[in-house]
């Protein structure tokens, strides 16, 4: 693995740096390129901009690894509020957020109970919720989640990661659950046993899941989201999915808030479905070291804001 890539995977975990480096203007300044702030209001703003462009998007929370239940609840009431708050904007915004920011860590009973009245609701208001998967010790625990979750919530759907060696077995072990899947290729510092090191493989292996995940929407109309930035790949599985015989509206793309704006645009503009992630938050700290660690450009893009006046 890149040593760059390694320092920031493991200053995203640091207490110390957590504490203190949110404290830097100039680090304030940088992660608006990953978030359009912290408040709901920044998110809804940004949503209805991109709305203009006929681009829906994905609101999450930030937040990991709440250390009692008591918070859990907060940030169940403050999804269920969000969801209020979507309707009556009358926005296409879906909800994803991580399991341990609902105790997953603490109770697997109390967060099934949590996460079912966000599912409810958003049943209610004909929406939708995903979960974020997190790093390679939770996955286990997360997919017998997602199958007590489906029994009786359709409308929720599971991220998986395309650098675990284990995630083509996953896939088709799910599938008479007919699952929702968003495809990412995965930024946690992993363990050569579980994981791809090489971007290249890790690409590969993205290929190779998109190929299989297409056949599935053709042949049982699976919901998969393509979450990646690599154009590149964007290009490969849109080919894939015409020489297929799928249409450009059985094809979804997932892209971060604030990385290649122009790009989610063509895509909008071409005819097929993208939906934009926006997360917000005061608790953004290693989710932004996590987004630094994908690529060096975005290290970059921070070098530059620290000489910014």
């Amino acid at each position: 693995m890149n040593i760059g890539r390694s320092l920031l995977l493991w200053a995203s975990k640091n207490e110390w740096m957590k504490s203190n480096v949110p404290k830097f203007k100039f680090v304030r300044r940088a992660v608006k390129k990953f978030m359009p702030g912290e408040d709901v209001k920044d998110a809804i703003d940004a949503a209805r901009k991109l709305s203009g462009k006929n681009i829906p998007t994905t609101f999450t929370y930030l937040g990991e690894n709440i250390t009692n239940l008591s918070e859990a609840e907060n940030v169940k009431e403050h999804y269920l509020h969000l969801l209020d708050r979507i309707n009556e904007e009358n926005l296409d915004v879906e909800i994803s957020l991580k399991l341990t920011q609902l105790g997953f860590d603490i109770s697997f009973d109390k967060t099934l109970e949590f996460f079912e009245q966000i599912a409810r609701k958003a049943a209610d208001y004909n929406n939708n919720v995903f979960i974020d998967i997190e790093d390679s010790s939770y996955v286990d625990k997360t997919i017998e989640f997602y199958r007590k979750i489906k029994e009786k919530n359709d409308n929720v759907g599971l991220c998986l990661q395309a650098y675990l060696y284990r995630t083509m077995k996953d896939i088709e072990e799910m599938l008479q659950i007919k699952p929702w899947i968003r495809l990412v290729k995965g930024a946690y510092n992993e363990p050569e046993t579980v994981a791809f090191k090489n971007k290249k493989d890790v690409d590969k292996n993205f290929y190779k899941l998109s190929e299989y995940l297409l056949e599935q929407t053709k042949e049982k109309g699976l919901r998969v989201a393509y979450a990646t930035h690599d154009t590149a790949l964007h290009e490969r599985i849109k080919a894939a999915a015409e020489q297929k015989g799928l249409s450009k509206n059985q094809l979804e793309f997932q892209m971060l808030y604030g990385i290649k704006t122009n790009e989610q645009y063509k895509l909008a503009e071409a005819g097929y479905n993208i939906r934009v992630l926006i997360s917000y938050g005061n608790a953004w700290y290693p989710w932004y070291m996590r987004r630094l660690a994908e690529r060096p450009a975005n290290v970059l893009f921070v070098l530059k804001n620290i000489f910014r006046k």
